[in-house]
């Protein structure tokens, strides 16, 4: 439900910039899917202010898990540091992971590798000015930052 709209919202977000792992499903609508299912499972699918809570929530995460320089690129106005799939993987809870794969259709380490390639440049599109915006939800986030 929300999820697949957050997931629509994010492939357009996404745009071109070939974010598919390769593994069936289209090019910006598997990143924006993958990306939408996991700000669902981290509570940012409920629309409302809760999805600026879930891009906030995802970041400290990240950073909790020793990838404070890699979030801080995306988020900052400088070039975005790559992330492994394994790095993902260590830094979600097992839980949210298997919720990200199953709703998706993929195993947890596509899901891992997807989110790996997709999630700097969603992060690096929904902070331009290189802060997490306080108080808007995902959805809002997504619509002024389209082009």
């Amino acid at each position: 439900m929300a999820g697949n709209d957050l997931g629509s919202l994010l492939g357009g977000l996404l745009g071109g910039s070939g974010q598919s792992g390769g593994q069936g499903g289209g090019g910006q609508g598997g990143a924006g899917n993958i990306l939408g299912a996991l700000l669902g499972a981290l509570g940012g699918g409920q629309g409302g202010t809760g999805g600026g809570n879930a891009l906030e929530g995802l970041i400290g995460m990240l950073t909790r898990s020793g990838l404070v320089d890699q979030a801080q690129s995306w988020v900052g106005t400088g070039e975005n540091q790559p992330v492994s799939g394994a790095q993902i993987a260590e830094a979600l809870p097992d839980e949210t992971l298997r919720q990200v794969a199953q709703e998706s259709g993929v195993s947890t380490e596509q899901a891992a590798d997807q989110i790996a390639r997709s999630l700097p440049t969603a992060v690096d599109r929904l902070t331009p000015s290189g802060e997490v915006p306080e108080g808007r939800s995902i959805e809002d986030l997504v619509r002024e930052q389209q082009l």
